[in-house]
């Protein structure tokens, strides 16, 4: 029986050895999670249950649990890494089987879906209609390398303020050629359906009438429409339009371009003081552009950014958390699969409920701490010794009994 005894002892110890060995193997090993060795001692229980003075029977191995500490997160800089601060697990499709991880050094493959190193595509939730994501369902995340479509103007922002003081101008009628018809003038590029950029150029001029001027517009060198009238009270604001709001004629290119329909948001319109001032100037659309980059924000929204300016969702990264990890099956490749002692699988996106967050540019190193891994390597090694002298030591006894005449 002494045997026996010391002899799952030197068991025990070479599991601990194997377990720890494992640890320090993937000490680089990006987002691997350590396990520990756990034992159970072991008595012989008759029907009657032990006496006071029963002897143990050894050792064995309960379990190797996996230990899912937070690692430390290296930063890469490059956007397609991702770290996960807290709690969760990266989704994953393996030819439709459903893995998790921790591991996010994700790539792009040759048909522009984001992988791991072996392979898994990486799932989010596409946006909806409503300009968020839908979370009932997802899908291969899959980056575009397809150009942005235009976005033709409709809104032209301007805030200026008007100097109070100033004369009517000397020539009438308002012409843009004669500098001496206006007293300001400020442009703008405003794009067509097509994507094709327009000049549009904004003409104030003063009237005889006090607090009162007018707005002229041009698209490419064109009158659009004829005089708008700006009025404003005796403390500077903008009366006329009401709503701040001015409604141009349509203007068509001849490029072949649908027409522009432009409305001028002058709202912000004031005028003070001396001096001719634009605080703002900006309008809505855009023309065609290249994609430059992909980025990843905290919440998992995937963004492509495009040369016109753009940024469009691609999807929300799925995000998993179970209420026992340690229950979890291992797959190798820095894989878990789901088990009926991990729980039911919990989706979200990072940051909400006990979700994560994530961090772009960065990976989650291993969380094995290599000392503490070296000091269980001699002490299970001094396990085994001493239990291996155990061993010698009952065979010593035993060869005594033996040689007794």
């Amino acid at each position: 029986m002494s045997f026996r005894t010391s002899l799952s002892g030197m068991n025990a110890a070479n599991a601990d050895l194997g377990v720890t060995a494992n640890n320090i193997a993937n000490v680089n090993t990006t987002g691997f999670k350590q396990s520990r060795a756990e034992f159970g001692d072991v008595f012989a229980v008759s029907t009657y249950g032990l006496s006071q003075n029963a002897i143990g029977a050894g050792v064995r191995l309960l379990n190797v649990a996996q230990q899912f500490a937070q690692g430390s997160v290296e930063f890469t800089d490059r956007n397609l890494d991702l770290a996960i601060s807290g709690q969760g697990f990266f989704t994953l499709s393996d030819n439709g089987a459903t893995t998790y991880t921790r591991a996010g050094n994700f790539q792009a493959d040759k048909d522009g879906y984001v992988v791991t190193p072996t392979g898994q595509r990486l799932q989010a939730f596409p946006p909806n209609a409503q300009g968020g994501f839908d979370a009932a369902r997802m899908g291969d995340l899959r980056l575009s390398t397809d150009d942005s479509a235009p976005r033709t103007t409709d809104l032209v922002t301007v805030g200026t303020n008007l100097p109070a003081n100033a004369d009517a101008p000397s020539v009438a009628p308002f012409d843009p050629t004669d500098a001496n018809t206006f007293n300001e003038a400020r442009s703008l590029t405003v794009y067509d359906s097509l994507g094709v950029a327009h000049i549009q150029t904004l003409y104030y001029v003063k009237t005889d009438t006090a607090n009162e001027w007018q707005i002229y517009t041009t698209i490419d060198d064109q009158q659009v429409g004829g005089a708008t009238t700006l009025s404003y009270s005796d403390s500077g604001a903008l009366v006329e339009p009401a709503d701040g709001r001015i409604v141009l004629p349509a203007y068509t290119p001849t490029n072949g371009a649908g027409a522009l329909n432009l409305t001028l948001d002058v709202g912000a319109s004031t005028q003070f003081g001396e001096k001719f001032a634009l605080n703002e100037l900006r309008q809505n659309g855009y023309g065609a552009g290249r994609l430059i980059s992909i980025d990843v924000g905290q919440d998992g929204v995937v963004f492509a950014r495009y040369t016109n300016g753009a940024a469009n969702p691609i999807g929300q990264v799925a995000m998993t958390t179970f209420a026992n990890p340690q229950g979890l099956q291992q797959l190798g490749d820095n894989m878990w699969a789901e088990t009926s002692e991990s729980g039911i699988a919990r989706r979200g996106a990072a940051g909400t409920s006990d979700i994560g967050l994530i961090q772009s540019g960065a990976l989650e190193a291993s969380n094995v701490d290599l000392t503490e891994q070296l000091v269980n390597m001699i002490t299970a090694q001094r396990n085994f010794q001493a239990n291996a002298q155990m061993v010698s030591t009952q065979d010593q006894i035993t060869q005594t009994v033996i040689n007794i005449r």
